[in-house]
């Protein structure tokens, strides 16, 4: 399945022109490698994407092609979700 598919399915991210635009912007990884928004994804792939200041990590546990909202959290598993700091703000905000 495509990558900009799996997102919007597994509902990570909610429409699919976004999952495009965000994987064709290189801010999406499979396996360490950046990803194109036609890209396939399959069981067992750890993904990467990233969102602003938050980068969050699944690795694939089905792929299927259709689910209903309820059971797309089933089509992956959390492994790390981080924040990076704005380390500019905080400065201004110490002054």
């Amino acid at each position: 399945m495509r990558i900009d598919k799996f997102l919007k399915m597994a509902r990570i991210i909610k429409r699919r022109p976004v999952a495009k635009k965000i994987t064709d912007q290189g801010r999406v990884l499979i396996d360490g490698k950046v990803a194109k928004s036609a890209s396939l994804v399959k069981t067992g792939d750890q993904l990467t994407i990233k969102f602003g200041n938050k980068t969050l990590v699944v690795r694939v546990t089905a792929v299927v092609q259709t689910t209903k909202k309820s059971d797309a959290e089933q089509m992956y598993e959390v492994v790390s979700e981080t924040y990076e700091r704005d380390y500019q703000k905080e400065s201004e905000e110490l002054l």
